[in-house]
């Protein structure tokens, strides 16, 4: 075994992965580093560098939809005999492995997940009255938003971003955006579902319309302008990171059900830990497999990576920790990573393609015609399917 190899990631997830390799240096007597990237110069650099066949690290952090993109032009090393020898499939949420799965073999090991939830602002409910335990279903969250003063709103429906929200949603339904047998199916009962709750949340006042990640949309959470977030557990860390004046002012519940007793579980976002097909030194790659794996699969720095960094992870032997219990002062003492905890187990499967961001190309664009009054919710996804089905010459559903 090599006693170096060199990895990318961007953001925190790079920090994190060279804090736990200083700790794996240490124990393993090895010379592991990780180089930070921006997100966007990850995607180019790691791109071009797997197109080129040169220039690619020894391994890096892979998002979810990426998995299939890149193992399709044979550019990540088949890690699923090396998977299996390890001993981990019972170890990992059961609907992580089909983000790493690519023609009936692995190319990542599974990291971290986005088990979901609303977060939402505790003085802006309770001056409105608004009780969490009431809201169960989908109804229930629109009801309370009319709750709320006419200048709060509920809820944000992102204008660049809609795509995201409704795969969240159609998840949570257990929709596949794709039948088994490869036909385009996001024109399905569960989309339209999703298209006619996004639709309601809008027509009844309680929705606003701000660039996710933008000044402003932080600014309304500071402000109380906006009351609550529908997103994953990683946001808990860019809520900590932006927003430290409103530590103690946070809560979260989870996702409503679409109608009373349903699935209160979806997942948005992930990575996974690949090693590219073109390192060729067998020491290399095996000291890159042994890193990525002892990162990924020993709890202790997983939960160090959840409380440093709010990276949630997939590797279940961790949620046996006490830290999931701890009352965290930021959400007014609610242990919000075993609400996450129990959301991860409940996860559905989504199989992600290399049409994927045709997927979300079409969604975004029809989900903007339908809230601007153009379509309504069965028009706008039934146009996003033949899109789509125009795009990658596939059948429809």
């Amino acid at each position: 075994m090599a006693s170096a190899a060199t990895g990318w990631g961007w953001n925190i997830a790079a920090r994190s992965l060279q804090d736990a390799a200083e700790t794996y240096n240490q124990e393993h007597d090895a010379e592991v580093s990780v180089e930070e990237l921006g997100g966007d110069a990850w995607e180019q650099r790691f791109q071009t560098a797997v197109t080129s066949g040169e220039g690619a690290p020894d391994f890096s952090v892979v998002q979810n939809y990426d998995v299939t993109n890149y193992a399709s032009i044979d550019g990540l090393t088949d890690l699923t005999a090396r998977i299996d020898e390890a001993g981990i499939r019972e170890d990992i949420v059961e609907g992580k492995w089909v983000t790493v799965n690519y023609d009936g073999s692995d190319y990542a090991i599974p990291w971290d997940i986005g088990p979901t939830g609303v977060f939402y602002k505790r003085d802006k409910y309770e001056e409105a009255g608004i009780s969490v335990d009431s809201i169960e279903t989908w109804d229930d969250f629109i009801e309370a938003g009319k709750q709320l003063p006419d200048d709060v709103a509920m809820i944000n429906l992102p204008p660049q971003d809609m795509a995201q929200m409704w795969r969240m949603l159609f998840r949570q339904l257990g929709g596949q955006p794709f039948t088994e047998d490869g036909a385009v199916n996001i024109h399905s009962q569960e989309s339209v579902s999703v298209a006619e709750l996004i639709k309601k949340m809008s027509d009844a006042g309680i929705t606003t319309r701000i660039e996710t990640w933008s000044g402003g949309w932080f600014t309304s959470f500071a402000e109380g302008s906006l009351a609550s977030l529908a997103s994953a557990a990683w946001m808990d860390g860019t809520l900590r990171a932006e927003l430290p004046d409103t530590s103690g002012n946070w809560g979260v519940y989870k996702l409503p059900a679409f109608e009373k007793g349903g699935t209160r579980a979806s997942n948005r976002g992930g990575s996974n830990m690949a090693i590219p097909s073109q390192i060729e030194d067998e020491g290399v790659v095996n000291r890159a497999f042994d890193y990525c794996l002892w990162a990924m699969s020993t709890p202790e720095v997983q939960n160090k990576m959840l409380q440093d960094y709010g990276l949630f992870p997939s590797l279940t032997t961790a949620y046996e920790s006490d830290v999931y219990d701890e009352n965290l002062d930021f959400y007014g003492g609610q242990p919000v990573f075993r609400l996450f905890a129990d959301v991860a187990t409940e996860i559905e499967p989504y199989r992600y393609t290399t049409d994927t961001p045709e997927v979300q190309d079409a969604i975004e664009t029809e989900l903007g015609r339908m809230l601007d009054g153009k379509k309504s919710p069965q028009k706008a996804v039934e146009s996003a399917a033949q899109t789509v089905a125009d795009r990658t010459d596939r059948e429809l559903a």
